[in-house]
């Protein structure tokens, strides 16, 4: 990380923001102040459900309660640094905080990708094949999916990490941007960087795209077979899916929007960035347990264990 620096004349960056509003950013300070706190206590409180219920043992709410996890870390990589940002005038943040900050983001963002389709394959198998359901996706098999998530994650943000150190800064220092993220850093670089542009999007493509035919897949397989089931069965079923398919929506859409595109910049990049950072994050505990008994169930029987516990 050293000789990198040595390359490049810049040592720090400064990050213009969310907004240059004075009035406005107070405002925003503490509308994400409580967006990231719902965040921590909504996905801690999935996480702590699932951990401790004996009724939520299926590999649903393993990769739940990973997910829950991914987004506590993904929103913590940008959002404690842009609600500080809000309240102070220079936004400044030193060269390895930037590539690490950078690296971190790929890192979660990625995970919480494979997480998605990783549980759209399961609920394909739970869905079409429920007879060999236990054995497809046992205990094993949804350990080592998740650790491909993560290991598949850290390839790719390695990868996106080291093109981007290898671009030499010489000029402006200044991120039209409230994080550090691969395209805005493109455009600082005192060098044609066309090339690793392409080589970004096309990292970020085959990911995006691979896991989307695999979404789509499954879920078109998983139409066909609920024509079959009584509307009971298909009422049910739709009800797991349809949690499921909105997160993938809120997430994957601005991630599309963001990254499968070659390295430009555009004046609405902040405000989608903000959806899949922070609103996705915070919304995840509320999409996934407002239509879930089970769910919903489990927290009233936690929640009643408490009260007694504090009775006594």
């Amino acid at each position: 990380m050293v000789s990198v620096e040595n390359k490049s004349n810049v040592t720090e960056f400064i990050l213009r923001g969310l907004t240059q509003d004075k009035t406005v950013a107070k405002v925003c300070f503490s509308l994400f102040l409580v967006f990231y706190a719902t965040i921590i206590l909504g996905n801690l409180l999935v996480i702590v459900t699932i951990k401790t219920s004996e009724e939520l043992n299926s590999p649903m709410y393993f990769f739940l309660s990973y997910l829950s996890f991914v987004d506590i870390s993904y929103s913590t990589v940008t959002a404690p640094k842009l609600i500080y940002d809000l309240l102070v005038e220079k936004k400044i943040i030193s060269f390895v905080g930037c590539i690490t900050q950078l690296f971190a983001g790929h890192f979660f963002g990625c995970t919480e990708i494979f997480l998605l389709t990783v549980m759209a394959y399961d609920r394909y198998i739970a869905i079409c094949k429920p007879l060999h359901y236990t054995n497809i996706v046992n205990r094993r098999v949804c350990g080592w999916l998740v650790a491909a998530s993560w290991v598949g994650a850290f390839v790719h943000s390695a990868v996106q990490t080291l093109l981007a150190i290898q671009l030499p800064f010489c000029g402006p220092n200044e991120i039209d941007h409230y994080f550090c993220d691969v395209h805005p850093l493109l455009k600082l670089a005192c060098t044609d960087a066309y090339i690793i542009g392409v080589s970004v999007a096309a990292n970020s493509g085959v990911i995006s795209l691979s896991c989307f035919v695999v979404l789509v897949v499954s879920y078109a397989a998983i139409s066909v077979s609920l024509r079959t089931r009584s509307s009971e069965g298909r009422l049910k079923a739709l009800y797991t899916c349809t949690s499921h398919i909105t997160v993938v929506v809120l997430f994957f859409g601005p991630c599309v929007f963001i990254y499968m595109r070659p390295s430009t910049t555009f004046s609405a990049d902040k405000m989608v960035s903000v959806f899949y950072t922070i609103i996705t994050p915070m919304l995840n505990p509320l999409i996934y347990t407002l239509r879930n008994e089970e769910v919903k169930n489990a927290m009233k029987k936690l929640w009643s264990r408490k009260v007694k516990r504090s009775e006594k």
